[in-house]
């Protein structure tokens, strides 16, 4: 396909005019597959997300790795996952570099190696939240992720064995933000939907696909104070998505670091969050 993207750039909003006059929010929901997510979507059971989704629900995009750590790595350079359409899309942020087919007018593009520098340099409070082990600050690579941040957290009831992780991740990101009325950005990684999720089924011995849809249900319900604490205090433009899927089983494979389409698919939204409480996907502020 010619030019620069599939996607027309308009369907994205300016990102030079929400740095700085929004809170930013980007919530990586661990391991979730596109598949489940739209399903329980389309079923209205996902009523927090729902009202911030578009009428189509998530959109289908494809991650950059299929681990955490690396697809970690490659969002807070601003490669977040690709719409799944033949094309050059644009970003939203973008480190600057010669070439890049990628950056539009539109983007947000910065001198630094990362996004939470480049939102630190221009005077927000970067916060990190952590949940998977990568962001766990026990071992040397377990620091790596969060030392991009001005501060970080983590603690064992927020990690994969905490069966309330979201609901303490949320608790404390609304401390966090009421604290002051400096722009933040802040990031969360949500580690309930990675295994093991079988806790949040009932009776559920082995985790599949049904309890990772359960899982979801419960992270669903648990991010409800933190959209209402954003609309609360500033206007905050939020990026939810997965990292990479899980595979249960399809063709023979379990988990994920394989080039596997559950694990490749991931659900992707952006949107506007106010004290109004409207929202609106892909459109400028």
């Amino acid at each position: 396909m010619d030019g620069i993207c599939a996607m027309p750039e308009a369907a994205i909003p300016d990102m030079n005019l929400v740095v700085g006059s929004h809170d930013i929010v980007f919530i990586t929901l661990d391991t979730l597959r596109h598949d489940v997510a739209q399903a329980l979507f389309e079923a209205g059971e996902l009523p927090v997300l729902g009202r911030y989704l578009p009428a189509t629900g998530w959109e289908r995009r494809h991650s950059p790795a299929t681990f955490t750590y690396a697809a970690h790595q490659a969002f807070f350079a601003g490669f977040l996952p690709t719409p799944a359409l033949p094309g050059r899309h644009p970003r939203l942020f973008a480190s600057a570099f010669a070439g890049s087919e990628t950056t539009s007018p539109r983007t947000f593009a910065f001198d630094e190696a990362s996004i939470p520098a480049a939102m630190a340099v221009r005077g927000y409070r970067t916060i990190c939240i952590g949940g998977v082990g990568f962001f766990n600050k026990q071992t040397a690579l377990g620091r790596v992720l969060p030392a991009l941040f001005q501060e970080s957290h983590w603690r064992p009831a927020m990690g994969v064995a905490g069966r309330h992780s979201t609901e303490q991740q949320v608790a404390l990101a609304t401390r966090l933000l009421a604290e002051n009325e400096q722009r933040t950005f802040l990031f969360i990684n949500v580690a309930a939907l990675h295994t093991p999720n079988r806790a949040y089924l009932p009776g559920c011995r082995v985790d599949n696909i049904d309890s990772h849809a359960a899982a979801l249900r419960y992270v669903d319900g648990a991010l409800a104070p933190l959209f209402a604490a954003c609309a609360a205090r500033a206007p905050t433009f939020a990026i939810v998505c997965s990292d990479h899927g899980s595979a249960y089983g399809e063709d023979g494979y379990r988990g994920h670091r394989v080039a596997h389409d559950s694990v490749w698919n991931v659900p992707y939204a952006h949107f506007f969050i106010d004290s109004s409480h409207q929202h609106s996907q892909g459109a400028a502020p």
